[in-house]
Order: C-alpha cells, then structure tokens, then sequence
C-alpha cells in the first residue's frame, strides 16, 4: 500500500447498516477496525467474526479486523484505542427498535447515551478527534413543512429511541464548540432498505421485523402471512404512510463521503442522507411484488402511535457539501431485498 493505509474504527459494524459500511472502506483502501456486542449481530459459525463481516471477507477478498466488545465497557474501550492508532470512528453502535424504547426507555438512554459518552471520552483521551455518527430523521419529529431540510426544527422526538439520537448530536454539538480540534459530521438517515447486490448481506431483524420493508420481504418469501397496514387514513395519495427509502450501498456511500469531509476540518456538520423521494406503503407493497413476482397479502389495521404521515428528505445539502447523491431507485432497491431474502430466507 505504500503509505499506511487509515485505521477507522466502526462501531456496531456488524449490523445491517455497520457492516455494509464495512465493505465499502475495504473496497476504497481503509482499514476498517469493527467492534460489535452481538446485540443485532449473528455469530459466525467456526469463525471469531460475525456472519455479516465473515461474508464481508469473502465479497472483497480482505480480513477484517474485529473485536467483540460493548462500547458501554470503558476499561475495554481504552485497551482498543492504545492498541489501534485511529483516523476517524465511524458510530453506528445502539440500540434501534423505537416501539421497544417506549417500553424500555432506561436501556435505550443508558446504551445510547452512555455508550457515546464513553466513546467519546475514549477517544479525547487518545487525540482521535473525528467521528461520522448515525443519526436519522426521527430526530425532526413531527414534520412542520417537507421536504424535510437539515434547518428543520429537532428534538419534539415522539419516542426514547430518536430523543436518545437527539440528545447525542447536541452532546457532539457542544463538544465540537469546545474543542476547536473535534471534527464530526451528523448524517441523519432516512429508510434503508434494500441489500448488497451479491445478496450475501443484508437486513437480518431478530424476531418480528420492526420495518416495514423486511416485514415485506417475509411475506413476500413465505416466512410470514401477511402485513398489518398502520392506518390508511393519513392525509396521502391513498392514505398510507409516505416514507424516504434509501438503498443501504447508496447510504454506505455516503459514509464514505463524510468521512472524506473530516479531513476538511470542517467542525461539526449535519446532513440528511434520503432520496428526496416519498412512497407510500402501498406503492412500496406494489414494487415489492414486482420485484418479487410474488403477491403480498395485506391488512388494514389501526395506526400505530407516533407514525407520522409523510416524512421525506431534502438531501441538496449534502449533494453539494459532500458531493453525494443517492444513485439507486425503487426498483433497484427492491431488486436487490428480494435477492437478500431468497438466498436467505431466514437470515444469516
């Protein structure tokens, strides 16, 4: 490689996102350091790595590098960074499911909130001073005007899970306004959906998926019966819930752009990553079945509390900061889920 290639250290990057993240910075030169706790992760089987990364290995002929750890163990965090020398961390690690965070709200600010706390203590210690976190639009709350732009209003969050996601940008906020050093960029998701084209990664949710797309594909492969539609009542074309959905390689891309923006030294910096493009649940159910050729049964039921109405991006902002733009459309993505789920009707 000639000069040493950038050690980036990804947490929680053995998950759906995470790990796709992973393939890209092998396959554009970085070193990628994962950390995972097995929370939403399979173990590989005869290997030390999760299935994901195990996977991730075999698409781009490179080892990866991981270590099983829980970013809420400060002693463990500390040992990894003496024994890595760090660019950047790429932050993925917590907890995700926003249903269970109403039910669980202690676990969700102790994993999310003291998990980054730590992470970030680990890392002034040892002069890594950039970070990408993964953020995501729930932080917007309920939509006072769409599309949704980076100046939107945050933080009237309708759950512990998108409060947790708030409370972290403000604390990086802050962070980077003390420390004139600190680098960060704030990417705030939309859908991800979809998979790697090879379909050897992909979303793998453990139990009843919390998302629709997922839900979709399980009906769609026979795993599931149907899909309980959330309301069709909502002020939409056909009264279901409108929603951004972007493909996961086009978002890892974006990962990769961010941290490309670090290097600027450009403090603290907030973009949304969608597509700028609503669809309904309807139209998602209608390309799931084209894609799949396969028919998707579904029934109305009540709406579910906190759902918003429509919710999609305005994401100029990062086209013309990052130089990203999302390259994969609905047919693309749903192409590519239906890959994942036939070549593993159960997951990994």
């Amino acid at each position: 490689q000639g000069a040493m290639a950038e050690k980036i250290l990804v947490t929680g990057g053995a998950g759906y996102i995470g790990s796709h993240c992973v393939l890209e910075l092998l396959q554009a030169g970085y070193v990628p350091v994962v950390i995972d706790n097995f929370h939403n992760a399979i173990r590989g089987t005869g290997s030390p790595l999760p299935e994901s990364l195990r996977r991730v290995q075999d698409i781009a002929r490179q080892p990866v590098l991981f270590q099983e750890l829980d970013i809420t163990d400060e002693a463990a965090l500390q040992e990894l960074f003496r024994k890595h020398r760090f660019s950047a961390v790429m932050h993925f690690a917590g907890l995700k499911a926003v249903g269970e965070s109403v039910q669980k709200p202690l676990e969700y600010y102790r994993v999310n909130l003291t998990g980054t706390i730590r992470l970030l203590e680990t890392m002034q210690a040892h002069g890594v001073r950039n970070i990408v976190f993964s953020s995501s639009a729930t932080v917007y709350g309920d939509p006072k005007y769409l599309p949704l732009d980076e100046n939107h209003p945050v933080g009237g969050c309708t759950n512990p899970y998108g409060k947790s996601k708030f409370f972290i940008e403000e604390m990086i906020r802050d962070l980077c306004k003390a420390e004139r050093d600190w680098n960060a960029v704030l990417l705030r998701y939309f859908n991800p959906i979809g998979a790697h084209e090879s379909g050897m990664i992909g979303e793998d949710p453990q139990g009843i998926p919390n998302n629709l797309m997922p839900y979709v594909a399980q009906v769609a492969v026979g795993r599931r019966e149907f899909l309980s539609v959330f309301g069709n009542d909502y002020k939409t074309d056909d009264g279901t819930g409108v929603r951004d959905y972007i493909h996961v390689v086009d978002l890892a891309k974006g990962h990769l752009a961010a941290l490309k923006k670090l290097k600027e030294n450009c403090g603290c910096k907030i973009y949304n990553l969608g597509t700028g493009t609503g669809y309904s649940v309807l139209q998602m159910v209608r390309a799931m079945e084209k894609a799949s050729g396969r028919e998707i049964k579904y029934q109305i039921t009540a709406r579910r509390e906190g759902d918003v109405a429509s919710c999609y991006a305005d994401p100029a902002l990062a086209e013309r900061e990052l130089g990203w733009k999302a390259a994969f459309g609905l047919d693309k993505m749903c192409e590519d889920l239906w890959r994942w789920q036939l070549q593993n009707p159960t997951g990994f």
